[in-house]
């Protein structure tokens, strides 16, 4: 098990507890932070993020293994030296692959889930990529190769470098002081989330804020403007899995519909957002262009049917860490098995939150899914009792009824 999946059994209980305390505060003080649908969509995209991870559904160009091995000149002999260097390596690299994902239609497509929530909250944070499969950030950690680095440094780092962006995302923390001139704080990435045209494309640091103002993209949270959160162009979707892979059909749609050939290809490495122009007039989509007065995406939702998604989250995350004790048991081909079954569960309730008609359809795929599992293991759940797999096969039955029921119940009302 790699100190990732390891780390998961404590920071995901250590981050569950935060989000209910950040709950517990804003009704306290009367600050309306969280929307319930909003948050099951926030913590369904955490874990297929997760469980990609787990997968391993990445491809590596280039390692820093291997600019370590080729391009090493001189090795720090202090410990303390190279995690110093490792964390600023490390945070520089993060700052422009950030910037990168903003600025390029093409990679935007890996970062949108992360900015597609339409509130700012700890639970917002946990929207990860399950589209980023592509990595070459290990061009910008040459300076660490330089000066002989170990590579073991950054399997730890990495994961920790992560973790650590989780507790700014948080309207319930103002300014910081001095800390403000130093590190990323709430109010630095409140701006980075917003869609005001004085903050958009602003604040990409991750730990350190100083590579903001080293490269000119630093913006500060002004007294009178509030921050609106999203993206210009609305996801209107509680469905982790569609919205990963939304920018990119729009991309894939707009380079059938160019006319030039040019355009076609061009498309994917312009600026974000840009189009040709025939396709932008014979093709409009929706685009915010007051960010003072768009309506958030909402969908009916009855107090009964919240507390059923929650449950169906909380499938999600039984599923998941089951997942990761056994991952090393089994063979790559019934690990992804495994993985796909936990995406495709999580794109089964969430779009009944989307009240889409096909999710009845996607509830009974699910079904299906498992008792093929289950038949293939003589009833058994990848190692468990005969018992948990008739259980999990009735859940699913369960999951299908319940799905069609509130489907039909249109009087329900929205839950915010």
């Amino acid at each position: 098990m790699t100190f990732f999946i390891q780390s998961l059994f404590v920071v995901i209980p250590i981050f569950t507890l935060l989000i209910i305390i950040e709950e517990i505060i804003s009704r306290f003080i009367g600050k309306k932070i969280n929307r319930a649908t909003d948050m099951v969509s926030s913590l369904s995209s955490g874990i297929t993020n997760i469980t990609k991870d787990g997968m391993k559904l990445s491809i590596v160009i280039i390692s820093y293994s291997f600019f370590l091995e080729h391009l090493e000149v001189f090795r720090l002999e202090s410990i303390w030296a190279s995690i110093f260097l490792a964390i600023l390596v490390q945070d520089f690299s993060g700052y422009w692959l950030h910037r990168l994902n903003h600025r390029v239609n093409v990679f935007w497509n890996r970062h949108v889930i992360h900015h597609s929530s339409e509130e700012f909250n700890l639970s917002c944070a946990l929207r990860q990529s399950i589209s980023e499969t592509v990595h070459f950030g290990a061009v910008l950690m040459i300076p660490a190769a330089l000066f002989g680095v170990p590579a073991k440094i950054f399997s730890f780092l990495g994961p920790i470098h992560l973790f650590m962006q989780f507790w700014y995302h948080t309207k319930l923390i103002n300014k910081m002081g001095w800390l403000e001139k130093i590190i990323v704080t709430p109010s630095h990435h409140r701006v980075h989330h917003a869609i005001n045209p004085q903050y958009i494309d602003k604040n990409y640091g991750q730990i350190f804020i100083i590579w903001d103002k080293l490269f000119g993209t630093f913006q500060p949270e002004l007294s009178d403007v509030k921050p609106v959160y999203g993206i210009l162009r609305p996801v209107k979707s509680w469905n982790p899995v569609l919205i990963n892979y939304k920018h990119l059909w729009q991309l894939m749609q707009d380079a059938y519909h160019a006319t030039n050939i040019y355009d076609k290809i061009r498309i994917w490495f312009m600026p974000t957002g840009w189009r040709p122009k025939d396709v932008a007039l014979n093709h409009p989509i929706e685009s915010i262009k007051n960010p003072y007065r768009f309506k958030k995406y909402n969908t009916p939702a009855s107090y009964l049917f919240v507390f059923w998604s929650f449950f169906q989250l909380n499938v999600s995350v039984i599923l998941m860490f089951h997942f990761f004790t056994i991952i090393h048991l089994q063979s790559s081909l019934w690990n992804y098995y495994y993985g796909f079954l936990i995406i495709f569960h999580i794109f089964a309730f969430t779009s009944a939150l989307d009240r889409k008609k096909y999710s009845i359809m996607t509830e009974f795929v699910k079904m299906i899914l498992i008792f093929y599992l289950l038949f293939k293991q003589d009833f058994m759940w990848y190692g468990l009792n005969q018992q948990y797999g008739y259980l999990l096969l009735t859940y699913s039955f369960i999951s299908l009824l319940m799905t069609s029921y509130f489907l039909k119940d249109i009087k329900t009302k929205i839950v915010y």
